[in-house]
């Protein structure tokens, strides 16, 4: 399933007011049952898990901000032993649960990161450019201030599809050798000024590059296909698996992943011994945006 967004692409809400896109669509691709075990992958502000909750399944919701786990304690203490918080990256979700009805994945930042400028995921408001989901590792004010030009230009260019990746790595090159970059607002305005803004464009121009730097200092990419191999070895025979992209990138990763695993393999002819891969996923309808499905 991949989500569309236009200049403000996720929705602002707590824990119990947040409604997740595609909340609809995964609800239908899960089918939660009371005795059900679903994985909440991607905890975040806890909608999908209320509404799976509400189904009468139990839910393991994990994610690796520590933030989202202390913010969901209280509904942890509200519905007892039907939902357990895991504080782990979702790419270990087979770690944490042995077997599984269904799992759900929304990749991306939440809406309660996004929110909270302290973190700095967002040029919305100002804050330090952090950009860490776990808050450890590189941030991406290290990414910025020590990278070479080009290996920017090849974050930039991959990971946010952006077509002036080269000008923009090769300005912040140059920039920070005067002052480093450390806020938010400081990145997006000086991308901002060196590339311009047509009248046409939809988006500000520093949002592709902002994107590029959370799922590089997140490693989103690998976590994801970590976590779809994760899903496969938990879910049971008949459990379902919905995904939630925002993205190209994310969207070619779960296709690309599913059309295969969907397959069954013969033998390969270089080890014709060895034997077929029976198929593990069967497709069940075609990717959806919101109002679609």
């Amino acid at each position: 399933m991949m989500a569309g967004h236009g200049d403000d692409p996720h929705a602002v809400g707590g824990l119990v007011r947040h409604i997740p896109v595609l909340l609809a669509e995964v609800l239908g691709a899960l089918a939660p049952k009371p005795g059900e075990t679903i994985v909440d992958g991607t905890f975040g502000a806890g909608g999908y898990t209320v509404a799976i909750l509400e189904r009468g399944a139990s839910v393991v919701a994990i994610d690796r901000d520590p933030d989202a786990i202390a913010a969901g304690r209280a509904l942890e203490q509200q519905v007892g032993d039907r939902l357990k918080l895991v504080q782990a990256p979702f790419s270990t979700l087979d770690e944490h649960v042995e077997s599984a009805d269904g799992v759900v994945l929304d990749i991306g930042v939440s809406s309660m990161q996004l929110d909270q400028a302290e973190r700095g995921f967002s040029f919305r408001t100002d804050g330090p450019l952090d950009m860490r989901m776990a808050q450890a590792g590189l941030s991406a004010a290290d990414v910025v201030n020590t990278f070479k030009a080009g290996d920017l230009a090849r974050i930039f260019g991959f990971l946010g599809e952006e077509r002036h990746a080269g000008r923009i790595a090769r300005m912040i090159e140059t920039r920070r050798e005067k002052r480093p970059f450390e806020r938010t607002l400081d990145l997006a305005d000086a991308i901002a000024t060196h590339i311009g803004r047509a009248p046409k464009d939809k988006i500000h121009p520093a949002t592709r590059v902002f994107q590029a730097l959370r799922i590089f200092v997140n490693d989103e990419l690998g976590e994801l296909a970590s976590a779809l191999f994760a899903s496969e070895r938990v879910l049971k025979p008949g459990g379902r698996l919905a995904v939630v992209t925002f993205h190209s990138l994310e969207d070619r990763i779960v296709k690309r992943f599913i059309a295969d695993r969907a397959d069954a393999a013969s033998g390969s002819r270089h080890m014709p011994d060895a034997p077929a891969r029976l198929a593990t996923f069967r497709k069940s309808g075609g990717g959806v945006t919101p109002g679609e499905g």
